[in-house]
């Protein structure tokens, strides 16, 4: 079983920055596929961001913005965030999927934290 915890999250104005964390148990990141996803109430979850094997992949609505990068040793997966806008308001999930290959749909992770609330403010 993998446990997976986000943290990092708060309310910031727009143009400010922040970075959320994705601390794992039980098993190393390393092998794992990872994501961050993101969802506002009466919306489905969104993908973000997602690294697997040396390979990233951002929504086009984050893309220059924001950085998913890992350190397999801490077995910790970040998010950056930067030039936050309001827009960017909603709780975000750190996500793992065994297997290969960049995947962006949640159906295909195994795993998922808690989330964090990040609230943008304008």
């Amino acid at each position: 079983q993998v446990q997976l915890v986000e943290s990092g999250g708060g309310l910031v104005q727009a143009g400010d920055s922040l970075r959320l964390s994705c601390a794992a148990s039980g098993r190393t990141f390393s092998g794992y596929g990872m994501g961050w996803f993101r969802q506002t109430p009466g919306k489905e979850r969104k993908f973000v961001t997602a690294m697997s094997g040396g390979s990233t992949a951002y929504a086009d609505s984050v893309k220059g913005r924001f950085t998913i990068s890992r350190d397999n040793a801490k077995n910790t997966v970040y998010l950056q965030m930067n030039n936050l806008k309001p827009e960017d308001t909603a709780v975000y999930f750190c996500a793992a999927r065994r297997g290969l290959g960049l995947t962006l749909t949640t159906t295909e992770y195994d795993y998922w934290g808690q989330g964090t609330q990040v609230t943008v403010s304008s």
